[in-house]
């Protein structure tokens, strides 16, 4: 197998700011897993600042790893994840990249669509919300007046976050999510909660600092809301760790390291009784398609990534209030445009 990998700039339509970050474009790497037959999987990671991710290096990792591909025929996705994992200490974006490659690859060679092969019903899907980044409170009642969407995420982490969801609250019924991004103490979670229950907010999402693990048990024993870790829970070892303090974990397939481990951590909280979910970066339809197939495992789906783009560099599924549509091809479905 061999590796093309293949950088974008992906425009964004609104400049997208939440607690610690703001950007109008986003660098983001689509890798190509090619076999010998010329057959080829489509993966994709995001750069991240805040997690040390850049372009230079998710390429530098993967260029590692490349030769070692070209030595060997494809396997399974699992089998190829674990074999190459200690290529990816440090950048499991880069991993995830490949993995997502790897699980659109073997799909296509079974001739089944992704979910066809995970035996999962698409007709579970649950709905995405579609984010509203930080703004001055008028320009994040236009966004959300662009889009009517029955679920609106609600990015917090102000010295106002109160006064945002209520001033948007009074231009629509839709449920809110909102997500905190680790900006809020305890107390403030938990005096936070009772108010913004009453304003139809379904969850709050990472209140508190990721490794506040006493707080969060407070704040899961008084919360007027259930509470989801996504900073909390990164890897398969953390799902343990939020059991008891959230209600449910929200993976990212790329902290995680992609699918195969995205599946055994979504198994694991599962098996614990604890709310599944899947979230996205702000990437093309190449990342939210491999998400959509993974989507009839969950509870809460995240993946609006591509809706919030001024210009897509893919075509895959095409989301709306009422379902998910697969295009008629096999792996995830995603075409590079």
């Amino acid at each position: 197998m061999k590796l093309e990998l293949l950088p974008y700039k992906l425009p964004l339509k609104h400049t997208f700011t939440i607690a610690h970050q703001s950007r109008d474009v986003q660098d983001t790497l689509i890798v190509k897993l090619i076999d010998k037959d010329g057959l080829y999987g489509l993966g994709e990671s995001t750069t991240n600042p805040f997690y040390g991710i850049s372009l230079e290096n998710m390429q530098a990792c993967l260029g590692d790893v490349a030769g070692m591909l070209a030595e060997l025929e494809p396997i399974h996705p699992e089998a190829l994840w674990d074999k190459t994992r200690s290529y990816f200490k440090g950048n499991p974006f880069a991993q995830c990249a490949l993995d997502m490659a790897a699980w659109d690859l073997y799909a296509k060679k079974q001739g089944k669509k992704l979910y066809e092969l995970l035996h999962l019903n698409p007709n579970n899907i649950p709905l995405t919300n579609f984010t509203i980044g930080i703004a001055p409170i008028p320009k994040m009642i236009e966004k959300m007046k662009e889009l009517d969407w029955p679920i609106y995420k609600i990015k917090l982490g102000t010295d106002h976050d109160l006064d945002i969801v209520k001033a948007l609250r009074k231009h629509t019924d839709a449920v809110f999510r909102i997500d905190a991004n680790c900006a809020w103490t305890a107390d403030q979670a938990i005096a936070f909660s009772k108010e913004l229950a009453a304003l139809n907010v379904a969850f709050m999402e990472q209140p508190l600092p990721k490794d506040d693990f006493q707080g969060m048990k407070k704040v899961y024993a008084n919360s007027a809301l259930p509470v989801i870790a996504d900073e909390s829970c990164i890897i398969e070892a953390d799902v343990k760790k939020c059991y008891g303090h959230f209600h449910g974990i929200n993976v990212k397939l790329v902290k995680a390291g992609g699918i195969s481990p995205g599946l055994r951590m979504l198994q694991e909280a599962k098996t614990l009784g604890m709310k599944t979910m899947v979230g996205c970066m702000t990437e093309s339809s190449v990342g939210i398609s491999a998400i959509a197939h993974i989507a009839g495992m969950l509870d809460y789906v995240d993946m609006d990534g591509a809706m919030l783009l001024a210009s897509d560099i893919a075509k895959g599924v095409t989301i709306s209030p009422e379902r998910v549509t697969f295009p008629d091809r096999p792996g995830t479905g995603a075409l590079l445009i």
